[in-house]
């Protein structure tokens, strides 16, 4: 049947929960996914949400990390926490036999974080030590420069890791505010599915679930790019040059053309070999081992970009190839050929995107937080059947945003 749409109503909250039942193995997946508790919620103390999210990760007060970990290992559960830019989620997973158990140690996590400061040195330390290490991981330096230019003034514009500096900060108290305003039934939406009636999972949510508060439903806030074209570059003892672009890709989550979107990026530089920038990049030139670009369409923002590693001699070159490709796919567009290869890969790969439970909800919680209907890929993959040369080519063409390309660049 699929996933369906349901609700549940905890302490007078119409708490939407995304179901599906399977029976083929004995197993339960859930996920409590709280909307705009990611690190957009950053805002002055960068890394915030991320750190956060390892506390929880750390376990109980009562049992602390080590036993905490013991008793979900021991009854084989995993219960994981992560923090996206938009979202801030709970994700548990156990077989049939132990779901009171699962149930059970997640209210504990939920009732009684680890909220000990030895915990929270412990965290930094770590996560310190990996920040530490990242300065000389160039690719991440490039990506995060590129952020910096292309979303100058707004959450985006951090790392989702934070700084050495801004994880130096970080307190218990901020902690445990950032995990008090995040957690609340009203911006809640909850994911399930598994060997498990709805009826019983519905029970032990609200049992679960009751313990938090109302709280009031957040708007999502939007970020565009507002940038000029601008290339910026950064010394280090590097042996290549690693160049990140990016511009602007005007389009919303639930706009009914963004099949077309998902077509230009495939053809452009998302689909690896064949597209546009490995083609001319490396197949023709030889400057790069790999090449992409792709559009990244999502509720709070919207981007087009990419990245290649090339030699230091050839930086230049790479930088004015990119420019030169994206001019032109904008002017000329797509060829026919390019049109039927990816066609051809997009209708053929869909069985592989909803083959296990995991992939089917996951597909079926981003149409439902998109704002789209639950039907929509089926009538995508129909679009893109009948999708004409010329209908993507004015869609192309209408989107010249995408030239004014920043470049960030970090080389010797």
């Amino acid at each position: 049947m699929g996933a369906q749409i349901k609700h549940i109503n905890i302490n007078n909250v119409q708490v939407p929960v995304i179901f599906e039942k399977q029976t083929n193995l004995p197993i339960l997946n859930l996920q409590l996914v709280f909307q705009n508790s990611g690190s957009i919620q950053d805002e002055k103390l960068n890394g915030i949400a991320s750190f956060s999210a390892k506390l929880l990760n750390e376990g109980t007060k009562k049992l602390g990390s080590t036993k905490f970990a013991s008793k979900l290992e021991s009854n084989a559960i995993s219960l994981n926490t992560t923090a996206g830019f938009e979202t801030f989620v709970i994700e548990l997973s156990s077989l049939k036999e132990v779901n009171d158990k699962a149930f059970k140690y997640l209210k504990d996590l939920l009732e009684d974080p680890n909220y000990d400061k030895n915990v929270v040195e412990k965290i930094k330390t770590i996560q310190i030590g990996s920040l530490k290490r990242k300065q000389n991981d160039y690719d991440y330096v490039a990506k995060n420069q590129l952020k910096k230019i292309l979303f100058k003034d707004t959450p985006l514009e951090n790392p989702s890791s934070g700084t050495v500096e801004s994880i130096s900060k970080i307190r218990l108290t901020d902690i445990k505010d950032f995990i008090s305003n995040a957690f609340n039934l009203s911006n809640l939406i909850i994911v399930a599915g598994g060997d498990i009636e709805y009826n019983e999972i519905k029970e032990k949510l609200k049992n679960v679930l009751s313990i938090l508060p109302v709280g009031k439903q957040k708007k999502l806030k939007s970020f565009e790019i507002t940038a000029k074209p601008t290339t910026k570059e950064l010394i280090k003892d590097t042996q290549q040059a690693y160049i990140y672009f990016g511009s602007r890709f005007n389009a919303k989550a639930n706009d009914k053309e963004s099949y077309m979107a998902k077509v230009a990026s495939f053809i452009l530089g998302g689909s690896g070999f064949g597209s546009r920038l490995m083609e001319e990049i490396r197949v023709k030139r030889g400057l790069a081992y790999s090449a992409y670009g792709y559009v990244s369409i999502n509720k709070s923002h919207s981007y087009f970009t990419g990245y290649l590693q090339t030699k230091l001699e050839s930086a230049n070159e790479a930088k004015e190839l990119v420019s030169k490709i994206v001019d032109e796919f904008v002017q000329k567009g797509v060829t026919k050929e390019e049109l039927d290869s990816a066609k051809n890969f997009l209708l053929g790969s869909e069985p592989l995107r909803t083959e296990t439970l995991a992939q089917r909800l996951g597909r079926a919680f981003n149409l439902y937080y998109k704002g789209l209907e639950q039907d929509y890929p089926k009538k995508e993959l129909e679009n893109i059947q009948n999708l004409k040369i010329d209908e993507l080519n004015n869609y192309i063409k209408s989107h010249k945003e995408i030239i004014d390309l920043s470049f960030s660049i970090v080389r010797k």
